[in-house]
This record gives C-alpha cells, sequence and structure tokens, in this order.
C-alpha cells in the first residue's frame, strides 16, 4: 500500500525567534537611507541609459518607409519615392531606394511638402484652428501605478508623431517622465518652482505697492523670490530627443514647493496659488509656441497638482479595472470637487463683496481611461466601471501588451521602440493598442478647438451685429 505524502506545513508556521532575529542585521538609522538612496541612483542611471546612446543621451530612432507611409503621412510607399525622386531638394533619407530609413526632422518636412503639394482631402497636417491656443493636458489620478506618466509621455509622443508641437511638463518629484524624455535636471531651478515663485513675487510686489500708498508695512522678498522674478519659461525649458517635443523636468527638490506655496499663500492671501502655473504658461507664450501641453502629475492631490488640473483644458484619469483603482478614481473626482468647489466658494464670497463677477472652474473635456487592460481577466470589472461613470470614460481600453512592457524596461515609449526588435505582428498589435488611445484623445482635442473656433465666430458675429 502506498504511502501518503506527508501534508507540508504552510511556510509561516513554526519559524524561529531566535534565527528570525539574526536576519535582521544592525538596526537601521537614518545614514542607512541615504546609503540606499545612492545606491538606488547609480542603478537608476544604469538602468537609464540602456535606452540612451553610448555618450549617455537619448537619440531617437530613425523610421523607415513602410513606417513613414503607414503611420505618419498618408501615402503609398511607391508615390512617396517618385515624389522624392522628382524632388532633390527634399529630405532624400539614409540607404537604398527600397529600404530608406528618415530622421523624424525629415519626416516633419516632407509633411510640410504634402500639406503644400498633396491631395487636398488628405490630412498631411494636424488640425489646429489658427488663433486658438495651444490645448493643456493634465493627466492625473492620485493613486500611484495607474500608468500616468507612460499614458502622458505615450499622448505626447503620439502627438509629436502626427505633426503637433508639444511641451511635456513634469510635475512628479520622482522625474520618471524627465527620464523618459532624456532630460538633465540638477536641481529645483531647473523645474517650474522658480516659475511658481516668480508668479507668487509678482503678486507680492503689487500688494507693496498698494501698502506703500497706504503707509503701511511692505511683505518681504527674499532672496529666492528675488531670484525667481529673474527666471522665465524659456531659462527652465530644455529640448528633447525629439524634435517637437520640448519638456521641463523635474527631480527630488520640486516636492518643496508642497511645503513651500502654502507659506506664501499665508503671507499673502489674496495670492491665486492655484493659476500660478496657468499665469506661467500664458505669460511665457507656451500657449501660442506649442500645440499641446502635457502635465504630468505626482500621486497626490497637492498643491502642484492643483495648480496642473487648475491649468489644464483637458483631463486624463488613468486607472485599472480593479475594485480598488475604481474605488480610489471615485474618492479622487470626490476630493476635486471638494477643493475646486472650495476655492469657487471662497473666491466668489470676496468677489461678491468687491462687485466683481464671480469665477468658476470649466474644463473642456473630462475623461477616464482604464490602462494595462487584459481583456481575459478584466471585462467584466471594466465594463462595472464603465457602466458608473458613463459619458466621462474613454471608449477603447489600452491592453497591456509586449511592446509596452519591452519599452518599459528600456527607459523609453512604444513609439521608441524599433519594430525589427519584435515580430512584425507584435509590434502592430502592440502599437495599434496605443494608437486607438490616442484617436480618441486626438477625437477629444480637436473638438473642443472647433468648438472654441465656433463660439469665436459667434461671439465675432454678435460684435459686429451690435456694431452696425
Amino acid at each position: 500500500m502506498a504511502r501518503k505524502a506527508e501534508f507540508t506545513l504552510p511556510p509561516y508556521l513554526n519559524l524561529d525567534p531566535a534565527a528570525s532575529a539574526e536576519k535582521l542585521g544592525e538596526a537601521v538609522d537614518t545614514a542607512r537611507f541615504a546609503k540606499a538612496a545612492a545606491f538606488a541612483a547609480r542603478g537608476r542611471d544604469d538602468l537609464a541609459k540602456r535606452g540612451y546612446a553610448p555618450d549617455g543621451r537619448k537619440r531617437l530612432r530613425k523610421f523607415s518607409i513602410w513606417e513613414v507611409c503607414r503611420y505618419l503621412i498618408p501615402v503609398a510607399s511607391e508615390h512617396l519615392r517618385r515624389v522624392l525622386k522628382d524632388n532633390p531638394d527634399l529630405p532624400q533619407g539614409e540607404g537604398a531606394s527600397n529600404s530608406k530609413w528618415f530622421t523624424l526632422e525629415e519626416v516633419l518636412e516632407l509633411r510640410k511638402h504634402f500639406d503644400k503639394n498633396g491631395v487636398s482631402t488628405k490630412e498631411y497636417m494636424p488640425y489646429r484652428p489658427e488663433g486658438q491656443p495651444a490645448k493643456v493636458v493634465a493627466v492625473a489620478n492620485f493613486k500611484g501605478g495607474v500608468g500616468k506618466t507612460s499614458t502622458a509621455a505615450h499622448l505626447a509622443m503620439a502627438a509629436a508623431l502626427d505633426g503637433y508641437r508639444v511641451l511635456v511638463v513634469d510635475l512628479d518629484s520622482q522625474g520618471s517622465m524627465t527620464s523618459i524624455m532624456g532630460g538633465q535636471v540638477k536641481d529645483e531651478w531647473s523645474t517650474v518652482f522658480p516659475l511658481l515663485a516668480r508668479d507668487y513675487a509678482q503678486y507680492v510686489t503689487k500688494e507693496n505697492r498698494v501698502r506703500e500708498a497706504a503707509g503701511d508695512s511692505s511683505l518681504p522678498l527674499d532672496e529666492t523670490l528675488t531670484e525667481a522674478t529673474k527666471v522665465s519659461l524659456r531659462d527652465v525649458t530644455q529640448k528633447t530627443h525629439w524634435p517637437n517635443i520640448d519638456l521641463i523636468g523635474a527631480q527630488l527638490n520640486l516636492y518643496w514647493a508642497e511645503f513651500q506655496i502654502p507659506v506664501w499663500r499665508m503671507a499673502l492671501r489674496s495670492w491665486p496659488l492655484w493659476d500660478a502655473l496657468t499665469a506661467s504658461l500664458d505669460e511665457g507664450g507656451a500657449l501660442d509656441h506649442y500645440d499641446i501641453i502635457m502635465l504630468d502629475t505626482p500621486p497626490a492631490l497637492g498643491y502642484l497638482t492643483i495648480n496642473a488640473l487648475a491649468a489644464a483644458d483637458i483631463i486624463m484619469v488613468p486607472l485599472g479595472a480593479s475594485f480598488l483603482e475604481f474605488d480610489s478614481t471615485g474618492r479622487f473626482f470626490d476630493m476635486l470637487y471638494s477643493t475646486f468647489a472650495s476655492i469657487e466658494d471662497g473666491e466668489n464670497a470676496a468677489r461678491r463683496r468687491d462687485g466683481l463677477p464671480e469665477m468658476r472652474f470649466e474644463w473642456d473635456v473630462v475623461r477616464a481611461l482604464i490602462t494595462r487592460y487584459d481583456a481575459s481577466q478584466q471585462a467584466d470589472m471594466a465594463n462595472v466601471i464603465q457602466a458608473y461613470f458613463g459619458d466621462m470614460m474613454n471608449a477603447h481600453r489600452q491592453d497591456y501588451t509586449a511592446l509596452v512592457g519591452q519599452a518599459g524596461e528600456s527607459v523609453s515609449g512604444i513609439y521608441e521602440a524599433d519594430y525589427r526588435d519584435f515580430n512584425r505582428e507584435t509590434y502592430v498589435r502592440g502599437r495599434e493598442a496605443f494608437d486607438r488611445t490616442y484617436a480618441e484623445f486626438k477625437e477629444i482635442l480637436i473638438g473642443a478647438w472647433w468648438r472654441d473656433e465656433q463660439i469665436k465666430k459667434q461671439e465675432a458675429g454678435d460684435g459686429e451685429t451690435k456694431t452696425a
């Protein structure tokens, strides 16, 4: 008779306290954190360079004729080759006729040529009404790990490939977006911090003029604020390895802003702290120079996130198809309501006293987006989330694919991945998953611009009628 195998106890039973104590090592003091941080910094730099060139800087790969004609410019490859042959002054790419490769700068130049000389029914340049400002997009949710940074990065890259000029602003002191974009940020003076400080300093200067006229004592302008008045948006904006994506980066010291902003607000209650980033983008000319301004926010509803949301025209809220992420996102929306309704109530009470028109926050669109989606396991939960959020949900659910996974490991976006490193079908499927996300985002973008344009025309028409 065969003997039954003995039942194995679970690993958490019969543990020896003395043996466990031997594994603990020395007690941890604060200096140990510094050592761990130093090791992590070395490792982070090492891993980040996986997506970099040998000189330590990121380079954007070139694009084959197959990619150019399939994804970037709506022309047949044979026609593109004929156009290149007939126009030797156009960028000719690199390689033989049947396997040419182009930089994105060259692709953008080819776009302009086809826009001027191509078929009138095709879209060679992306839509943006003349005279309309850039759209500001905040990608936000106060739950970490939902795909905020990867969503923001991929939307920025997809828009750049589409021909838009993009400014990416990293507001997360972890600096993940900055790493993806290959940014170099030595301290907080190369982040948005001096822009926020400059905005406060300008309000203090105005307040001091009023106080001086009334014979009251002035508010102090310390060395930090004085230096901040000399910093412009251009000073903190850097080029990236993408020719049409610029970056305002982040690093650990940016978190200091979360402590400094409320101190400034207490010193000058009339300073609208939530408008500091909006004013900086406007004053710095970003709304005219760029088409899209993409704000990557920290996983918390702090002062930097509030600034991003107040500046935004469009808010994208990524979440996974799980109960916890659905629950957290619902609480995020509740906190948004509480925060911005409180600001409106406080401001409007003062405005009513002064006989001024009331203010209110308004966004073109707010959309939740399911990320890292696995249809085989998450369809039911995704359907529940879709039902409850209704028209605030994107229709497309962003699949997690091998392309997304590998791109993340190499500190790159999926649009930076070389399709030759994959099976062609894997690349096409992985790219299609995010192309559909971008298509839905672009529909929001151009719809919001078009609506603004109609309102502008209507107001102009009403003005002409009144004049007549």
